[in-house]
């Protein structure tokens, strides 16, 4: 039975207008046009003001996982919460930062600081009991209008987070309607996970709280933003976390994307937490870009075919995977805080983490700080910085972390076909 939320009139006039507009509801078109449609729609409707950036413990939360769960209910699924679809689960945030270093000014805020309400959603394919499950996992929750982890520097706007992750819910939407018309040997586990933004809230606690046993997940598959694909080229994560994974990938791999695997099970999504109890993760990304955590991260900037590739992809994967007995666990050989650079200079960029060349590629600077102000530009591929030689991401933070602020350094970069030497002064 579906928890029954009271939100008041207002809201259920809007809960009623995202139903047909994100359920899709021009089904004239081909079967192609209309999963494009579906996903558009989708992602629209989550990175709509409305949803006022879906920050979590807020109206937006609460309208977003309303609407999600109509979604799953409308696809017969079975609500696997502990209240209907709903788990619920709540964090004390950080004080604002302003308040550090202000005497007992500070505790008092401290002690003023509310706790957040969170929900995760979550459904399942049947509602037999069996031994082996699949996750497949999004977060819905974004910024909001701002704030802590917004790499906007304007007045406060909104977030929308089209692609961060409205893309990543709208990919496991579709995938759920397929399994929903071709239902899986084994169970799935569509969780629709919030607080992902403030620190992985949400997947923390259904790992400390599940819902099903979590001896008996055989993996979990984690989608964080897969709208902005650029060529056929998709990043997989957590490669390392099974030993028959790259060999499954290269199997379903039919449409030949270009894969840019990656070992570790650890990263800033929600597979990290199920890693950590030694499940195994795939996390699947199409790439930072400069509207990452910005309110330019809008609906018509999103690949609909890039992102339906994924689903694609992702669907072959499952379907292998409900067909094998089990599934191996290994863990990964992940940077610790002894062996992880540390350093207190930053170049003021966003590196493109789908760059498989030799060299740091930058994918978007930032006004007003040292790459900027250097006038290093997006594209450019940092190939050294004084006497140290950059290779890759480990090597770029190994050289950061030789550097304080004042100090200036002389960057190399290879722009295009030339290579170009720049004065960085950090900060």
């Amino acid at each position: 039975m579906t928890a029954t939320i009271h939100l008041g009139p207002i809201y259920a006039v809007m809960l009623g207008l995202f139903l047909c507009f994100g359920l899709g509801c021009d089904s004239n078109a081909p079967n192609n046009e209309e999963a494009s449609i579906r996903v558009s729609d989708h992602v629209n409707a989550l990175a709509s003001e409305r949803m006022q950036g879906r920050e979590t413990g807020t109206q937006g939360e609460i309208l977003a996982s309303l609407w999600l769960d109509s979604l799953f209910n409308s696809m017969d699924l079975v609500p696997r919460g502990e209240v209907g679809s709903l788990q619920k689960f709540t964090y004390k945030p950080h004080p604002p930062m302003q308040m550090h270093g202000m005497g007992n000014s500070a505790s008092l805020g401290m002690a003023l600081v509310q706790e957040v309400e969170g929900r995760n959603v979550l459904f399942a394919s049947g509602d037999s009991e069996t031994a082996q499950w699949g996750v497949l996992a999004a977060h819905y929750d974004h910024l909001g209008f701002g704030g802590e982890g917004s790499l906007f520097r304007g007045e406060r706007q909104m977030h929308a987070g089209a692609d961060d992750n409205a893309s990543g819910v709208a990919a496991m939407i579709e995938l759920a309607r397929r399994f929903s018309e071709r239902s899986p040997e084994n169970e799935i586990l569509w969780a629709g996970f919030s607080g992902e933004e403030k620190g992985l809230w949400g997947s923390n606690h259904f790992c400390k709280n599940a819902v099903i046993g979590l001896d008996s997940i055989k993996y979990m598959i984690n989608l964080d933003m897969v709208g902005r694909m650029r060529g056929d080229t998709l990043a997989v994560y957590g490669v390392g976390t099974s030993p028959k994974w790259m060999e499954l990938l290269e199997s379903c791999n039919k449409d030949s994307l270009t894969l840019i695997p990656s070992e570790s099970g650890v990263g800033p999504s929600d597979h990290t937490s199920f890693y950590l109890v030694d499940i195994p993760v795939l996390h699947f990304f199409t790439g930072q870009h400069p509207d990452y955590h910005k309110p330019s991260d809008t609906p018509e900037k999103i690949n609909v075919d890039g992102t339906l590739k994924v689903v694609d992809f992702v669907e072959r994967i499952m379907r292998e995977l409900d067909r094998k007995s089990e599934w191996a666990f290994t863990p990964t050989v992940d940077q610790d805080q002894d062996s992880t650079p540390s350093f207190k200079v930053t170049l003021g960029v966003i590196p493109d983490y789908l760059f498989d060349g030799i060299g740091m590629r930058i994918d978007g600077v930032s006004d007003g700080r040292p790459a900027a102000n250097a006038k290093l530009r997006r594209g450019d591929v940092v190939l050294s910085i004084d006497t140290v030689k950059v290779v890759d991401m480990m090597s770029y933070m190994t050289a950061l972390s030789l550097f304080a602020e004042g100090q200036t350094s002389r960057v190399v970069v290879k722009r295009g076909s030339d290579t170009v030497a720049v004065d960085v002064t950090w900060d």
